[in-house]
């Protein structure tokens, strides 16, 4: 196996979908928003000491297409802005990582 990060799965949601798929709605500046990204099943064996992380960002390209972050149309946007992405984490905003675990809780030790 190789040595250090390893991608295990991914998924992305394009926020001005955020309530529909059919009607953007482009996100406010300093509002919160509940975003939930589904990222397709897959399967690891952590070993001891083994860790796990996730990343959040505006773009995984050239997975993805590019993202301009400015709100214009995909395929006719020319100019870029630099993104801010804040995942709140209080008991107003109780974000959170789903992991299913096999055998459910009584796989643990």
């Amino acid at each position: 196996m190789p040595q250090g990060p390893l991608n295990l799965t991914d998924g992305i949601v394009r926020c001005r979908f955020h309530r529909d798929a059919e009607h953007p709605e482009l996100l406010t500046p300093g509002e919160v928003y509940e975003i939930e990204v589904t990222a397709p099943d897959t399967a690891n064996l952590f070993a001891a000491g083994h860790r796990s992380r996730l990343d959040i960002s505006s773009s995984n390209f050239p997975r993805f297409d590019v993202h301009s972050n400015t709100g214009e149309p995909e395929a006719t946007a020319r100019r870029t802005a630099i993104a801010t992405n804040t995942v709140h984490m209080d008991a107003r905003h109780p974000s959170h990582l789903r992991v299913w675990l096999e055998g459910g809780l009584s796989a643990l030790p």
